[in-house]
């Protein structure tokens, strides 16, 4: 008997599991860069960035995968922990969305959704037409498991045992602590909450119990948060703990409630459906509207509450910092639907380090300050490391559930890496050059001086516009770019035909002329790798829309 429930049950339950991380999965990777982009540009209007928490999660179907995902944009700066907040009680509403489809038990109609899924993903060309057709086969498997799982529960009802089991559940705490622990080891409240009702309309559990169930569900879909934001930095883990003090809060508002007004609540939930499995949906989400209209205008004091659970700042390594990485790596959270934009934050971090360093090298180079000249050196080899360990990030991201947008950009920022290593590399043959000037007691006249300042400027001037657009996605300074990049090239040829002439005249000598030269030369290449950083995302842009017109025509 027990295995004639317990796998069935079992396969029931892992094909709805499988359904919702499909429709979820395809979802992100179909549109996870436009969602991505709705959040970035949240305000700190808490009830709007409420109501776009409940789109997202809604759209998603998982709050889980709502609230991670905040986490990861707090631990990469793109969201303030106050924004944070109301996205992640919207996220609590729109989690219910699933339960709701569940309790109108639209099994019957799933093996349509599945073939037209399946074919549209097997003979369509179109790449986004096949994500679609993922997320319709993800709408049929989950309904395919809801039915198995239902028909195993009407043998269920039957069982002496079963229904001993069950029925000895009554006590509300023990009911909160079952639902927490259930969700807290399945990870999503939607479906914890989805076999709940399937239960409930078997006749395998009273309305009454239920209803304190859930309110464990709702404290056991913050572990997936909390697990992210061990890995965080503190307002990661503030985030976290935002969703987690939420739901507790939310959770003895309304078991007060329950305790004291039971019977008006289940004759409210009566009164708008008799199904029991209605019943369940309406009180999911009647419950989180209810604790969201409450607490949403306490937010403030919910987040003042995470700053005193994890207190203190974190130590800033800066971008100076040696051989560490600050956005991507083992230590800090990873989403996939973040991870392109924390590869920009890194390397935007490592081209600031070779900013740095060309105009260091430049100052040794000048005043043959050893200690700089030693300097540019290590720097040299932490942006070498950078370059190395993004690189290794960017193709392990390649093989993940990137969103398609994302997808797109990997090959520009391959590029982009590989530029800002050639930039630093530049500064290491200055340094050189300032070691040579050394070793030949070789001399600028100081008209060659105020020339390589005037280029130094300009080339300054473009890799400041090269790390605005590329890191920012902007096209302010576009133009500016291509314009300076023309002025460099005339720059560099004026500055090495008045070189020329001063070997001419004997105002140089060989051995500084020759130093100079490589100098003039290398400034010029460091503004052609600043105009093909300002230019990636644009290229991979343009090569990918023609791409598409080829296949079209």
């Amino acid at each position: 008997m027990f295995l004639t429930i317990a796998l069935p049950m079992m396969g029931g339950l892992g094909l709805f599991l499988y359904g919702m991380r499909l429709m979820g999965d395809s979802i992100e990777r179909a549109a996870g860069a436009k969602l991505r982009g709705i959040l970035e540009r949240i305000t700190s209007n808490r009830v709007v960035g409420m109501l776009v928490g409940v789109a997202f999660t809604a759209a998603i179907q998982s709050s889980s995968a709502c609230t991670v995902l905040v986490v990861s944009f707090v631990n990469s700066g793109l969201m303030t922990l106050y924004q944070a907040a109301g996205v992640i009680l919207g996220a609590n509403i729109g989690t219910t969305v699933t339960s709701q489809l569940v309790s109108f038990n639209l099994s019957e109609i799933a093996p349509i959704f599945l073939i037209i899924g399946v074919l549209c993903s097997m003979f369509s060309k179109n790449a986004m037409v096949r994500k679609i057709a993922d997320i319709v086969t993800g709408f049929g498997v989950l309904f395919l498991g809801l039915s198995q799982m239902s028909g195993t529960m009407s043998v269920m009802k039957d069982d002496p045992l079963v229904k001993e089991i069950l029925g000895s559940l009554t006590s509300p705490i023990i009911a909160i602590i079952v639902g927490t622990v259930l969700t807290a080891i399945i990870q999503s409240s939607s479906v914890t909450v989805s076999i709940l009702l399937l239960m409930a309309n078997q006749g395998l559990l009273e309305v009454p119990i239920c209803l304190y169930v859930i309110l464990g569900c709702n404290i056991g879909a913050c572990m997936s948060a909390l697990l992210a934001g061990i890995a965080g930095n503190k307002d990661a883990k503030r985030a976290a703990l935002i969703h987690l003090v939420f739901n507790i809060l939310g959770t003895i508002i309304m078991y007060i409630i329950l305790m004291f007004a039971m019977d008006y609540v289940v004759m409210l939930l009566n009164a708008i459906s008799e199904n029991p499995g209605r019943m369940i949906a309406n009180a999911h989400t009647i419950f989180k509207v209810f604790q969201v209209a409450v607490l949403l205008p306490f937010t403030t004091y919910i987040v003042n509450i995470t700053y005193a659970l994890v207190p203190g700042e974190d130590e800033g390594i800066g971008y100076r910092a040696q051989f560490k990485l600050q956005y991507i790596g083992s230590s800090v959270i990873f989403s996939p639907a973040t991870a392109v934009v924390d590869a920009i934050k890194e390397l935007n971090r490592m081209a600031s380090l070779a900013s740095e360093n060309i105009n260091r090298a430049m100052n040794a180079l000048i005043t043959l300050d050893e200690d700089d000249i030693n300097e540019v050196y290590e720097v040299e080899k932490n942006i070498n490391f950078l370059n190395h360990s993004i690189t290794n990030y960017l193709v392990k991201i390649n093989q993940t559930n990137l969103p398609v947008d994302d997808l797109r950009q990997i090959g520009a920022l391959f590029h982009v890496a590989n530029d800002i290593e050639r930039i630093g590399d530049h500064a290491e043959n200055v340094a050189d050059a300032a070691k040579a000037r050394i070793e030949r007691g070789a001399n600028f006249s100081p008209k060659a001086q105020r020339e390589m300042g005037e280029l130094l400027d300009m080339v300054n001037l473009i890799v400041q516009y090269a790390i605005e657009i590329f890191s920012n996605d902007s096209d302010e300074h576009m133009k500016d770019v291509e314009e300076l990049e023309d002025k460099i090239d005339i720059k560099e040829r004026e500055i090495q035909d008045n070189h020329i002439q001063r070997l001419q005249n004997n105002e140089c000598t060989p051995e500084a002329g020759m130093i100079f030269s490589d100098i003039i030369s290398g400034l010029e290449r460091v503004a052609d790798h600043a105009t093909n950083i300002a230019f990636a995302i644009r290229d991979s842009e343009l090569e990918d829309t023609t791409l598409k017109q080829a296949v079209n025509r």
